[in-house]
């Protein structure tokens, strides 16, 4: 039978932590779910409030006997040493609320850069960190991993961007591949066949366009049209009349239109019923009234709610301002982390322990590393608006 620990914050209103490994020794994290996927850095500080202010890269949080290192920007300025600010506050505040954790995390400036990276994951393994958590950027990952793989150290990274993960290069984010997977995947089960995507001409728009065409494919559908349109909103109802005569030949359309719904408005304008075509959206429509009111019956996929509002809460009153969305990410990696102490020993970070095929549930649910480092997510999919009409998973089904 899978055992489980419990720990948790002690201050009144504050979600206890209860950590455990689904399948050979199982740990809940945090029996909660997220949402209201923003963009990296979605939430800024309270209006009237003070940030913290930047941190001592050469700091440490906790003071248990096993060392793992955070890997931060901390020194980069701008949006990047604003997020790695708050994800270090994160950290804290997670190892403030798991009881007892024999934790001692080392925190590193990584300065936004490779080089940087490369110098504070040295300088980690050298005061004995197990593990690295971080970097947030993916070059910064690379020069980590540069160091960290060949002296053996996993490290559990923030990064979005795939092509950095590897074997024993972890990524504990939201990839642009898990939310296409799952809105494809609840679109096929819904009987849907024929696809059209309507994407940015963008970096982010060909990663999505990629990651819809291997999606359908995998669920036995056919992409009919492939349609981009410019970043210049004068041009979106150009390229938008291009689909109009196709829209009898289409079940749904793929729109990665996350900010203010002029994609989908422009697919109302060429003729496109948006009410009988059905519109499959991104998660960080989360919250969005202008892509809601522009296509209210839209779907996406995203975490659940109530977890990352109930880590948002704990935070502004622990460090009064608002966390960037992609905290919880820090603080899920760091409870895991002071969980597999508690109950692994000195398997605690072994390749088979964190890529466990049941694994492990925390703020924004259930997740997941795969052996080749890329991870999975178990998401809900949501209806422009806020409905839920389909849970999250509860486990994930089978091994891959």
């Amino acid at each position: 039978m899978a055992t489980s620990t419990t720990g948790g914050g002690t201050a009144a209103g504050a979600v206890s932590l209860r950590g455990a490994l689904i399948g050979a020794a199982t740990l809940l994290l945090a029996a909660c779910s997220g949402t209201n996927l923003g963009g990296p850095t979605a939430s800024g500080p309270i209006p009237g409030a003070t940030p913290s202010a930047p941190t001592d890269a050469g700091s440490t949080i906790g003071t248990g006997s096993v060392r793992i290192a955070l890997l931060l920007p901390l020194s980069a300025g701008g949006a990047a040493g604003n997020t790695a600010t708050v994800l270090r506050n994160a950290a804290e505040m997670a190892i403030a609320e798991f009881q007892g954790p024999d934790v001692t995390i080392l925190v590193k400036d990584d300065g936004g850069t490779a080089a940087g990276a490369q110098a504070a994951a040295q300088a980690a393994i050298q005061e004995g960190a197990e593990l690295i958590l971080g970097p947030l950027l993916a070059e910064s990952v690379r020069g980590a991993a540069a160091v960290a793989r060949p002296a053996g150290k996993p490290i559990i990274a923030y990064s979005t961007d795939t092509s950095v993960a590897t074997r024993g290069v972890y990524l504990m984010s939201f990839t642009p591949q898990n939310t296409v997977d799952r809105i494809v995947q609840h679109a096929a089960q819904s009987g849907k066949r024929s696809y059209a995507a309507f994407v940015p001409d963008s970096a982010f728009g060909q990663v999505v366009q990629g990651a819809f065409q291997e999606a359908v494919s995998r669920s036995g559908g056919r992409v009919v049209a492939i349609e981009t349109f410019p970043l210049d909103p004068n041009g979106v109802n150009a390229a938008a009349s291009k689909l109009s005569g196709i829209a009898g030949q289409i079940d749904a359309i793929f729109v990665p239109d996350p900010y203010d719904g002029a994609a989908v408005r422009a697919l109302s304008t060429a003729g496109i019923d948006t009410r009988r075509v059905q519109i499959l959206g991104v998660g960080p429509w989360v919250g969005n009234r202008a892509a809601a009111q522009a296509a209210p019956s839209a779907l996406y996929a995203a975490p659940d709610e109530a977890g990352f509002q109930s880590f948002a809460g704990r935070y502004r009153a622990r460090f009064n301002q608002d966390p960037a969305r992609i905290a919880s990410l820090t603080y899920d990696s760091v409870s895991l982390i002071a969980a597999l102490v508690r109950t692994q020993g000195s398997q605690r970070f072994s390749e088979t322990v964190l890529t466990n095929s049941s694994g492990f549930n925390g703020v924004d649910g259930l997740f997941r590393f795969r052996a080749d480092g890329t991870p999975q997510r178990g998401l809900a999919v949501i209806q422009a608006g806020g409905r839920v009409v389909s849970p999250a998973p509860r486990s994930f089904a089978g091994g891959s």
